[in-house]
């Protein structure tokens, strides 16, 4: 810290502090927390009737009153059971549509009572729900009205496929449906042409979201709409190798899959995939990666609200009479697992990992940081444990650094009786003053910013960890002693005694105003604490106003921190806890008495009193 300010220097330091200041809260406010937007109105959007090229399904589910519940939704149509490995529901058999799924391995709170559902029946308010269909043209030979036969076992498992059959429009279609041990469903499809004439067909997937998007992922995943800009949300795609997205705000402007032509499609000769994603889960269409295929996202308008569309059509098909043909077609429908999407991918599916939002620019630091934090996990066996040493990991190699940074801090201790004493020298004549001290550091060698090298360093790691911390599923819900998600903000509060009392810490943090205060957890107050102690082995600010305004920084930062992911502010105040040791320390071997040395040295002295 500069000594010895002048007016000037004085007043931009002020300034800095300010801006500082108002760039923090800025950034908690709208960005990290952004408030509830209100509702965009639903935009009319008319669905173009000319000749693409590429099969659309249009508006094929059929319009009917929405039920009052899923399992009323569920009970309305006949369906086939679905109990795999890690999803269970069930699918509508008329149009062979997975509409029902739940995800066994992850919940709706951390208390784990309800899995999470991911798809939802058609005839719903919030309806989400994807299959394939077939097309001659622009006319659909299968779709979802389509009523297809059970050929012999009438529930799907991981091993145990069900076999649909079909026939009609001038073919005969056998359907197997088979989903693995995680959450990729594949529909294979033989196709026979019982006709007289060849027919060119095309299998063309659908995946709809039916209302609001808000309140669509609000009846999801509680609390996963407001992302603060830090996960990707909306559509997401590869197109030859080229990763595309569009997040729901935008889509709702109107905005389609980018590098479209007029009519929203856009086309890829070498393979991919088109999705809806969220934080979390994810559902797409993975079309046979050896064909050409076309991608269109459509907005529609109905009565019951707006109604998101994807649709992925695979190069057209020509069948002689008699002749059959073989598709497989996929839907990805689940959770994003690093592991799990890195399989698929290696199985062939293009750039599937980036399904997660590693950031553009953090994306060489983020996935390198969550692959050492899950082997460090594997070695500790905690994600708790597993920051901690992560922490300590990336102050080794800047161990040398901060040695020196500390010497440096030591000297500038020890100079604030001479510093002291040219402030009162050369009160009046600033420009002498910041003379005498520019001297004296170069006398003693001394450099007032060396301190602030090493924090500079560890900031690209802060929020890459915040990124980390905030986009993988894999933090959800891992818990920590008292912390039962370290992907959420402390759990605790001063307003509950800290978890003694009988009401939520959530319930204490959204009390108007004083909320702010009483819904402090114990780890933001343990920062503002590790902080005030770093503060105190620091070399004082000579200027009284710096000295006000670092003092209130702990508090300040306090504040700010108590709506961090309580994993972020554990790595902070361990990294803090790490510094004041190793501070401390070097201190002491250069002869520099602290005020810790000073506040156990009243206290010895106070006991000796007592005696």
């Amino acid at each position: 810290m500069n000594q010895g300010m002048d007016p000037q220097d004085q007043r931009n330091f002020i300034i800095a502090i300010v801006l500082m200041l108002v760039f923090v809260f800025g950034y908690q406010t709208f960005v990290l927390q952004p408030q509830e937007e209100a509702r965009l109105e639903a935009q009319e959007q008319a669905e173009a009737e000319r000749e693409t090229g590429v099969p659309q399904a249009g508006d094929t589910i059929e319009p009917v009153a929405a039920a009052e519940s899923v399992e009323d939704a569920l009970s309305a149509n006949t369906r086939l059971t679905l109990d795999a490995a890690r999803v269970d529901g069930s699918i509508r058999l008329r149009g062979a549509i997975l509409d029902d799924l739940q995800l066994k391995d992850h919940y709706t709170t951390v208390e784990r009572v309800n899995e999470l559902r991911l798809l939802r029946p058609t005839n719903f308010d919030h309806g989400y729900f994807a299959s394939w269909y077939w097309f001659d043209g622009n006319q659909p030979v299968t779709g979802p009205a389509t009523e297809w036969q059970v050929q012999g076992n009438p529930t799907l498992s991981t091993g145990s496929p069900v076999t649909l059959t079909y026939e009609g429009n001038g073919v005969s279609i056998e359907r197997t449906i088979s989903v693995d041990e995680n959450y990729m469903f594949t529909y294979s499809d033989r196709v026979t042409n019982t006709g007289s004439e060849a027919r060119t067909l095309a299998p063309l997937g659908s995946i709809r979201r039916q209302g609001q998007w808000k309140e669509f992922l609000e009846t999801t995943d509680p609390g996963s709409s407001n992302t603060g800009g830090m996960a990707h949300m909306g559509l997401i795609g590869v197109f030859d190798n080229n990763l595309t997205w569009r997040n729901y705000k935008n889509l709702d402007k109107g905005k389609g899959l980018k590098d479209s032509d007029d009519l929203g499609v856009r086309r890829a000769s070498e393979g991919g995939w088109l999705g809806f994603t969220d934080k979390y889960w994810m559902t797409t269409l993975i079309p046979e990666q050896q064909y050409e295929f076309a991608g269109r996202y459509q907005r529609l308008s109905r009565e019951t609200g707006p109604v998101m569309q994807l649709t992925v059509a695979s190069a057209t098909r020509v069948i002689e009479p008699g002749e059959t043909v073989t598709s497989e077609n996929r839907i990805f429908a689940g959770a994003k697992e690093l592991a799990v999407l890195d399989t698929y991918q290696e199985g062939g599916v293009p750039r599937f990992e980036d399904a997660i939002d590693w950031g553009n620019i953090l994306y060489y630091i983020t996935k390198p940081l969550f692959s050492l934090l899950r082997w460090l996990e594997g070695m500790v066996g905690t994600f708790g444990l597993a920051i901690l040493a992560l922490t300590v990991l990336v102050r080794l190699p800047l161990v040398p650094l901060y040695n020196q940074s500390y010497k440096s801090m030591a000297k500038m201790k020890k100079l604030a009786e001479p510093m002291k004493e040219i402030q009162e020298r050369f009160k009046e004549d600033p420009q002498r003053r910041q003379q005498e001290v520019m001297k004296l550091y170069q006398r003693e060698k001394a450099n007032p910013i060396a301190g602030c090298i090493p924090i500079l360093l560890t900031i690209p790691v802060f929020f890459a960890l915040y990124k980390v911390l905030f986009v993988t599923i894999e933090m959800r819900h891992a818990s920590f002693l008292y912390i039962n998600d370290l992907s959420a903000p402390d759990p605790t509060a001063i307003g509950n005694l800290f978890g003694l009392l009988p009401w939520a810490a959530a319930d204490v943090k959204a009390i108007p105003i004083i909320g702010l205060v009483i819904g402090i957890g114990i780890l933001p107050i343990l920062y503002g604490v590790t902080m005030s102690g770093i503060q105190a082995l620091s070399p004082p600010p000579t200027d009284p106003t710096q000295k006000m305004i670092m003092r209130f920084l702990p508090l300040i930062f306090m504040f700010v921190f108590a709506g961090f992911a309580a994993g972020l502010v554990l790595y902070w105040v361990w990294s803090n806890v790490l510094s004041l040791v190793q501070q401390y320390f070097i201190m002491r071997r250069n002869g520099v008495e602290t005020e810790l040395d000073k506040l156990i040295g009243r206290l010895l002295g106070r006991k000796k009193e007592d005696a």
